[in-house]
């Protein structure tokens, strides 16, 4: 059984992307080389088959594959590796969870079931019930604009007394719910994560950990040292450093996430060009991405 805790989620997480071909075949070398690269910039974990991973187009083997490697890459590294499975049916996510244990994963991130809107009562009973029957830690995800259930703050301070649920990473646009979440949960034994990189620093800021990253797949050694700088109280270096990153965030939000993301390291060399539908390829005509490619190749050379 993992032993990792609540105190073990903080810093920068990196959501990875799964390289394809450009047929749409995963591309298992580079998803290697990725992990080896990640590993190299010290980042505190990746995530397998999250909302940037394509989770929602992987096959059941496929998921099985990506994990499998995830955890032979990082196994004796400071690099930890958590597994996305959230469905929208608790069954579903229990046996793929079950999968993530054997596999050697050592946490899952759970989102909050989509499409079906359902109430606070019925989000705090589907997280319960995958806790319930859960041999993993379990971080819980909330991400309203992408499946139209919002898990409030009164629903996660609930779920938090669950032994298995250790953290949340929290992606709601609302300004004021990091605060809000820090007010009402006890913070011993759970872990709040920003989910949202343009606004990350500001989360810290408030009490959150650390980040859940789609940036640090393209610039993972900035965001490791902005999250270091924020954990030693260095909160002008971090924020002068992380507006550095602006029109990186800029070119991350243009389109639906992973579209920007894959252009950016594809045009750098890191993967190849392949995304499957529904999503479509990045056309970004007006969308200058020059500078921020050389400078993601220039971080990957000292990798």
């Amino acid at each position: 059984m993992s032993n990792l805790t609540a105190k073990d989620l903080y810093g920068c997480m990196t959501a990875l992307v799964t390289p394809m071909k450009s047929q749409g075949q995963i591309h298992f070398e580079q998803w290697k080389n990725l992990l080896r690269k990640q590993i190299a910039a010290k980042v505190k974990a990746v995530v397998v088959a999250g909302t940037t991973g394509e989770s929602a187009v992987l096959r059941d083997d496929e998921f099985v594959q990506l994990l499998s490697a995830a955890v032979e890459q990082c196994q004796g590294t400071q690099t930890a590796v958590i597994a996305q499975t959230g469905s929208i049916v608790a069954d579903k996510v229990i046996a793929r969870n079950k999968i993530a244990y054997e596999l050697g994963a050592q946490a899952t991130l759970v989102v909050t079931p989509y499409y079906l809107r359902t109430t606070q009562e019925g989000l705090y009973q589907h997280f319960n019930k995958v806790a319930d029957n859960s041999d993993l830690p379990m971080i819980l995800y909330n991400v309203p604009s992408r499946t139209q259930n919002d898990l409030l703050p009164k629903t996660c301070k609930r779920l938090a007394l669950h032994g298995r649920i250790i953290g949340v990473k929290e992606a709601s646009p609302d300004a004021g719910r990091i605060t809000e979440l820090v007010k009402s949960i006890d913070l011993s034994e759970f872990t709040i994560m920003s989910g949202c990189d343009d606004t990350f620093v500001d989360s810290m800021d408030q009490g959150a950990m650390g980040v859940i990253s789609v940036a640090s797949n393209a610039r993972p050694q900035m965001l490791v040292k902005i999250c270091n700088f924020m954990a030693l109280g260095d909160t002008i270096s971090a924020k002068k450093l992380n507006s550095s990153l602006d029109n990186l965030y800029k070119v991350l939000s243009c389109q639906p996430n992973p579209i920007p993301v894959k252009h950016l390291m594809h045009e750098a060399g890191l993967i190849d060009r392949g995304i499957r539908l529904p999503l479509v390829w990045f056309d970004g005509k007006k969308m200058n991405t020059k500078n921020e490619i050389l400078k993601i190749k220039k971080d990957y050379s000292n990798l």
